[in-house]
């Protein structure tokens, strides 16, 4: 999975170690000339209100030799106090695809002169989402005011075999007033391009001119970037292309049969070793297990292959000294005990098929980010696969390639998405399975006691279980006991809608494949109760912070998009004081909309508070017609959660 953004420009609060010095502006390297236009320009009518804005954009592909590069050259004039912080550039880039260098950089003040960047641009970690880290070219640029013109460019060298994944995103985060892209085609393939999203108002689409693709644009709006929204680079103007090899083929079907074809002949390859399999598969299961008993002895088996694509990447010497044989099928990998992990599954594919199951590879799509259009017939955009094992008259979809993947679950851009299963025929297309939300829970488990000064202080256990313990063990699986210990630790602050202190007191299971991921805290949360006359009030939902704010606003451009479905359910006891006596207690709370479920309840025992809160969201994509219904959904959950208990303090209790 993939993030391919060429233009990222958000604050970054760093230090940039850059020498300023003044020069005319006709001095640079390979600078383009500065208008008095842009030089006095204030706004612009088609982007009222911008912080910011491109003047300029250039984007030139050149995927002549297996080896591709991309010079980027950008240019943005500052309109606002605010749009200072586009001065703090980042330029995201994924290292085991390529590298980014040749950066320049300068700021053109509003009088004209010109201070040059002279510092360094760092590598810096920048994103993390759900198993994905981004790296980014980071630096900040001099002397930056309103009015200024900042400007940069650099080259973006991809690694051999990214020249079959050339595009061109045309939309960025701020208003492009004129954008300009050119591809340089590898010659030994033929050609084809498409704008799945559309193209800007008034731009003509591409040219072939001369043996380059080209394409000019104006006045491109500006992305609006929302919360739940579906991968970006899928919503934002773009330009695909496509390579095959000889005439391309028209009809999707006959293209997909013809690849399918091909596909299925590697597999075969790799796995035909029946032999060697059937002794293997003795190996592992014993002649009484149950079938589920055997195909899961065999997924813990693969499972346990060293996985060569998720390590880290290593240098020249390193390679050497290790003097890895390739591995050229599963006989190999089986004695030699690693693999990438395509091969890893070939291997679980040829074993299942060795104790006797109906099994076939199925090669995918990862919907993190974009969405597989058959139509549009991209092979390269099936960039994974997966098993599929008829197992009692059912499908299961298995991928032990997935660190940390219990049997029978995928990772989550592998959930719910078309692939293409492969057999000698060319295969036919299949939907993978999404789980329900019952199958990815938060659950926690709160037992604390209220103090005089109105803290809760106890113990707190967050159970992680399926896709919510997956990327989380994924996300940290190269990370030390330290960073892990932070990474719970600063959750639990995203979940609690106040000041608190929490430590993680056990240690979690990160290293194997279990359905669950248990972290143990010690919680204090200052301050909870607020005092109202002779009055205490206790906000009754304690973990509710990350739906305080969700679907707020009132309008929506993009459609919302849930990694998965998912559960939330809270258990919190709270001990009152001696003396502290029970005023009124929230209403139950009971909505049902079927695919969206939220309860809440709170009862009093003996001096013990009991709440009870049960989010569950079965929804993966919700079109924008039905925004306003989610959006009245999370209200009677926020108005749910904000609700109080009233208690009386002991002093008061007892002068009544």
């Amino acid at each position: 999975m993939s993030y391919r953004r060429l233009f990222v420009l958000v604050l970054l609060l760093f230090v940039g170690a850059a020498v300023r010095r003044t020069q005319p502006a006709s001095a640079g390297d390979e600078w383009q000339p500065i208008s008095q236009e842009e030089l006095k320009m204030t706004s612009v009518p088609e982007a009222p209100g911008a912080l910011a804005l491109y003047l300029y954009r250039q984007v030139d592909r050149d995927d002549s030799n297996h080896t591709p590069h991309e010079y980027n050259y950008a240019r943005i004039k500052i309109l606002t106090e605010e749009g200072r912080k586009y001065a703090d550039v980042e330029i995201p880039f994924f290292k085991e695809e390529g590298n980014i260098h040749g950066v320049k950089a300068r700021t053109i003040r509003p009088d004209g002169s010109i201070m040059n960047f002279e510092g360094k641009a760092f590598d810096k970690t920048i994103v993390k989402a759900k198993g994905v880290k981004f790296l980014a070219k980071t630096f900040t640029l001099p002397d930056v005011q309103v009015g200024s013109i900042i400007e940069y460019h650099y080259t973006y060298d991809l690694n051999e075999g990214y020249v079959y994944n050339s595009h061109w995103i045309l939309s960025e985060e701020l208003f492009t007033k004129r954008g300009k892209f050119s591809l340089k085609p590898n010659s030994d393939f033929a050609l084809r391009w498409s704008w799945p999203a559309g193209l800007p108002t008034g731009t003509t689409p591409p040219k072939d001119e001369g043996g380059f693709v080209r394409l000019e644009s104006q006045n491109i709006p500006a992305f609006q970037i929302e919360d739940y929204m579906p991968p970006q680079n899928e919503l934002k103007f773009r330009v695909d292309f496509v390579y095959s090899e000889g005439v391309p083929e028209k009809e999707p079907d006959k293209f997909w049969k013809k690849e399918g074809k091909k596909l299925n002949d590697r597999v075969e390859s790799f796995t035909g070793k029946r032999k060697a399999m059937e002794q293997a598969v003795a190996e592992i299961v014993a002649p009484n297990d149950t079938p589920e008993v055997k195909l899961e002895k065999i997924y813990a088996k693969v499972q346990k292959f060293r996985n060569t694509s998720w390590e880290m990447e290593k240098t020249e010497q390193e390679q050497k000294r290790e003097k890895q044989k390739d591995i050229n099928n599963v006989e190999d990998l089986w004695k030699r005990g690693y693999g990438d992990g395509r091969q890893i599954n070939w291997l679980f594919l040829a074993l299942a098929r060795a104790a006797g199951f109906e099994a076939y590879s199925v090669y995918i799509s990862s919907r993190s980010e974009y969405f597989f259009k058959p139509q549009i017939m991209n092979a390269f955009q099936l960039n994974g696969d997966v098993v599929l094992v008829k197992l009692n008259g059912k499908e299961v979809y298995c991928d032990p390639a997935t660190a940390f993947a219990p049997f029978g679950l995928l990772s989550w851009p592998e959930t719910g998405v078309q692939g293409l299963r492969l057999d000698k025929e060319g295969g036919g297309w299949v939907i993978t399975t999404l789980p329900p939300s019952s199958d990815s829970r938060i659950e926690r488990k709160a037992d604390l006691k209220l103090t005089e000064t109105g803290s809760l202080e106890g113990k707190l256990a967050v159970t992680f279980s399926g896709l919510e313990a997956l990327w989380r063990r994924i996300e940290e699986r190269n990370e030390d006991a330290a960073n892990r210990k932070k990474f719970l630790e600063d959750q639990v602050k995203e979940y609690i809608p106040a000041g608190i202190d929490v430590d993680l007191t056990n240690q979690p299971d990160w290293g194997s494949s279990t359905q669950t991921l248990v972290a143990e805290f010690e919680l204090k949360v200052p301050g909870w109760v607020s005092g109202a006359g002779r009055r205490a009030l206790v906000p009754v939902a304690l973990f509710s912070a990350p739906e305080k704010h969700a679907f707020e606003h009132a309008n929506r451009v993009h459609p919302i998009y849930f990694s998965y479905p998912s559960s939330k359910i809270d258990d919190v006891t709270i001990d009152l004081p001696l003396g502290w006596q029970v005023s009124s207690l929230p209403s139950v709370q009971d909505l049902d909309a079927k695919a969206a479920v939220y309860s809440l309840k709170v009862e009093n025992n003996k001096g013990t508070l009991h709440l009870t809160r049960r989010l569950n969201m079965d929804l993966l994509m919700v079109e924008v017609k039905f925004y306003p219904t989610l959006r009245n959904f999370f209200q009677v959950v926020r108005t749910g959660d904000e609700q109080q208990i009233v208690l009386q303090p002991g002093a008061a209790a007892a002068s009544n």
